[in-house]
């Protein structure tokens, strides 16, 4: 092996003895100036001696990691950090990736699309952050994964830290796919989400049809029986949407919205109530546009034209009203304002306040 001259001797030697070991993943904690490596042996570590200011030798270590793993001392292209973020990592390197000591390697393999469960699970070692532990579960094949398990055991413990009305509604939207906690720790985080209603949200997102709030069905579901059994009304969406928001489970539905809209933190957190609202009526929807007006929608719902029974008809136009809502009807009042908690909310009223209605007249 050619001596480095920018390393000390024996940081060269025993980094030269860290990398002959094979390395699954390898981490540095720039703070205490200390090298880790994942081996099929356990945890190896290198205690640098700098010969320079932290910072440069940091750059050169990387730059050894770099030339021994990619055959050049350039190290990852950081600025590529959006390129990577949106999953466009070739498949082909990622174990190289981490393998040099850098956090934005890491963060691109988690967004990779071809992240593998074995790989998720030395990122995480490298970099085990709640970020990365949201990315990698929305991969189906990690939170299908006994590391999926692991990354979700985390998300739940750190949520008393998150600040972030976005990040908590993630997290409680991923730890809630299936198998990956238990039903105690369901209710213990339903209950917490009576105070912190971000949380509430991901609820809607994960489990629309499966709320731990006890309701009775809507009285108009057997009030009505026969219009939602006949042959059309069976073969309609709409009238199948109507039935299913009218079940125990869609009125658990609908009051679980309700708390959550009284009570929006941020505009992240409104934007994703409004998808939650309108992917379940999704199947209802008969407007092909997004309207950036609440008026406009209004009037477009009010002149759409179907034969209806006349006793749906106003709980059928709230379902359309509800399938086409959209972060377009938001838009308009974020481009002028970056108002949060109860100045957000008086700005995005006149949208909320005819959500609220729709979501109304579907109750009981």
């Amino acid at each position: 092996m050619t001596a480095n001259p920018e390393l000390s001797p024996e940081d060269e030697l025993r980094l030269n003895v860290m990398l002959a070991q094979k390395p699954q993943a390898v981490r540095i904690d720039e703070s205490r100036m200390t090298v880790f490596a994942l081996t099929d042996r356990g945890e190896a570590r290198v205690d640098l001696s700098p010969n320079c200011n932290d910072t440069t030798y940091l750059r050169r270590v990387k730059a050894m990691l770099s030339a021994h793993v990619m055959g050049s001392p350039g190290g990852y292209p950081v600025y590529l950090e959006r390129w990577t973020r949106m999953g466009q990592t070739r498949d082909t390197n990622l174990q190289q990736l981490l393998l040099l000591g850098e956090s934005e390697a890491i963060v691109a393999v988690a967004h990779a699309s071809g992240l593998t469960e074995d790989l998720a699970r030395r990122a995480w070692w490298a970099m085990p952050d709640a970020a990365n532990a949201r990315v990698m579960l929305n991969s189906r094949r990690i939170a299908e994964s006994e590391i999926g398990r692991e990354l979700a055991q985390f998300l739940l413990e750190f949520l008393p830290f998150e600040e972030q009305g976005c990040n908590m509604l993630e997290s409680v939207r991923l730890v809630l796919q299936p198998g990956l906690i238990d039903d105690t720790q369901r209710r213990q985080l339903w209950q917490k989400a009576q105070l912190k209603r971000n949380l509430l949200v991901g609820f809607l997102h994960t489990l629309p049809d499966e709320l731990p709030l006890e309701t009775a069905e809507h009285p108009a579901k057997a009030r009505y029986a026969q219009l939602f059994d006949s042959a059309a009304g069976a073969l309609s969406p709409s009238m199948v949407s109507l039935a299913r928001v009218f079940s125990a489970p869609g009125q658990a539905f609908v009051q679980t919205c309700e708390l959550a809209l009284a009570k929006l933190s941020d505009q992240d957190v409104a934007v994703s109530l409004l998808a939650a609202i309108s992917n379940y009526f999704r199947d209802a929807r008969l407007l092909e546009t997004d309207y950036r007006d609440v008026e406009a929608l209004e009037a477009a719902v009010s002149a759409l034209e179907r034969e209806l029974p006349p006793e749906l008809e106003s709980y059928l136009r709230s379902t359309w009203f509800l399938s086409a809502i959209s972060v377009e009807l938001l838009n308009p009042i974020f481009a002028r304002t970056d108002a949060i908690g109860s100045g957000m909310r008086r700005k995005i009223k006149p949208v909320t306040d005819r959500i609220g209605h729709h979501l109304g007249v579907l109750r009981c």
